[in-house]
């Protein structure tokens, strides 16, 4: 028989690489889109408070902020960082029952959580207890919301999740104007919570998956070996956030607390960058892993390099901005917050060369070692801002957390190193791809 004519191609020649590449930009452009709507949605809300409530009020809201921080890392460790590990790029049918139940889990871990939160609020009183009790209630529709995202870039369709947070953008404009009438933390919460909720319900229209609740208990068990890691790994990195707003509240007051928030908003832009690209780096980090492994320590420096560049270059800028700018977009915290640009931009920019190091890892699913990396880092982050409050307050914090960083970004890269060594030395004996369970 001839083969003549018959052309086979291979992943190694120019028009599969070039084909290789376009899809590659083109998810990472839909992150890069789908995270600009999700900031704009959070900077607005942010920038609200700050301007028209004040420093305190600010620092309510960032108290509540955090917390809804810590409940979403739960949701996703449990819920949608398995999912984009074993289930992005893999057919249809197996994606749809994956997405309904890992949807459930976050629904579940929403709900669960979203009670405490209001018992807590209620029992609190004062200015702090209504925030917490009504962020308990927006918190089910919020991660809920939060999971379809992630789903809809485990399949490659990033558009969708594009769509469904222009949906949530949309529907905040008229919730965000009745709580402007209200004029308290708890009513933009609310408002927040509300616009998630229909934005949710528009992701069943996009994708015809229901949340399955009642599968929630087997998806966490199926996939506890990474989720309990993750969980712990989420958490770790969340709750030292919590605790270092917490102490930095006893220690400089809760105004440091919203001088800390507003220097992180005028991160914002970048760290739009930094999270929209989060969505999807893990799965082309599995991507690549599946189809040129050899390339994943090279995808992932590249990765984190650009990203620290980036940072430095949007850090200047900020440095360079005139005051009457900062004060028109901070209002009175602009004054506090200023002081802390350069100390947050060398922060940023290590978080950002350590996550081209954790993507990499996520792929191998070598949760064990990015625990670790997680756990120390924390641990860093946490006596770092701590102990610089102490020392110096406010200032003396940022300065903190900006030297754990970049401690914990050599750590992360460290780990890397020996986790692609290990999967070199394994390839040549079993397949190790991100389904299979190796920790």
């Amino acid at each position: 028989m001839t083969t003549e004519g018959v052309k086979t191609v291979s992943p190694t020649d120019p028009p599969a690489q070039r084909s290789a590449k376009r899809g590659v930009l083109g998810r990472v452009s839909w992150g890069l889109a789908d995270q600009a709507v999700t900031s704009m949605i959070n900077f607005a809300v942010g920038i609200y408070v700050a301007r028209e409530l004040g420093v305190h009020a600010f620092g309510v809201f960032s108290l509540a902020w955090l917390t809804y921080g810590v409940v979403l890392n739960v949701s996703r460790g449990l819920a949608t960082d398995p999912l984009m590990v074993r289930f992005s790029g893999v057919p249809e049918a197996a994606w749809r029952a994956a997405a309904a139940r890992s949807s459930g889990a976050a629904l579940a871990v929403g709900t669960t959580l979203g009670a405490v939160c209001l018992l807590v609020g209620l029992g609190l009183g004062g200015d702090v207890g209504p925030a917490f009790a009504c962020l308990g209630v927006a918190l089910p529709a919020l991660l809920l919301q939060d999971s379809r995202r992630f789903a809809f870039f485990a399949a490659g369709t990033g558009h969708k999740a594009f769509a469904n947070d222009l949906v949530q953008g949309v529907a905040l404009v008229p919730a965000m104007v009745v709580a402007a009438r209200v004029g308290t933390v708890a009513a933009f919460l609310l408002a927040w919570g509300a616009a998630a909720a229909a934005a949710a319900g528009y992701g069943f229209l996009q994708s015809g998956v229901r949340p399955r609740v009642t599968e929630a208990r087997g998806w966490l068990r199926e996939q506890r070996d990474l989720g309990s890691r993750y969980l712990v790994e989420n958490v770790s990195l969340s709750g030292a956030g919590q605790l270092r707003a917490y102490g930095l509240g006893a220690i400089a007051g809760v105004g440091a607390v919203g001088a800390v928030r507003g220097a992180e908003l005028l991160q914002g832009p970048f760290l739009a960058l930094l999270m929209g690209l989060s969505l999807v780096t893990v799965a082309e980090a599995a991507r690549v892993l599946r189809r040129t492994p050899h390339r994943l320590g090279r995808f992932c420096f590249l990765l984190g390099g650009g990203q620290a560049g980036a940072a430095l270059l949007w850090g200047t800028a900020l440095l360079l901005m005139p005051d009457r700018v900062g004060e028109f977009v901070l209002g009175d915290v602009w004054h506090t917050a200023s002081q802390l640009i350069l100390p947050a931009t060398l922060g940023v920019a290590g978080a950002g060369l350590g996550s081209g190091a954790a993507a990499g890892l996520r792929a191998l699913a070598a949760a064990r070692r990015s625990l670790r990396c997680q756990l120390f880092a924390s641990a860093c982050y946490l006596g770092g801002g701590l102990g610089g409050a102490a020392l110096a307050g406010t200032v003396g914090s940022a300065w903190g957390v900006a030297s754990a960083t970049a401690c914990g970004s050599a750590v992360w890269w460290l780990q890397l190193r020996a986790a692609l060594r290990e999967h070199h030395r394994n390839v040549s004996t079993t397949a190790v791809i991100p389904e299979v369970r190796t920790q």
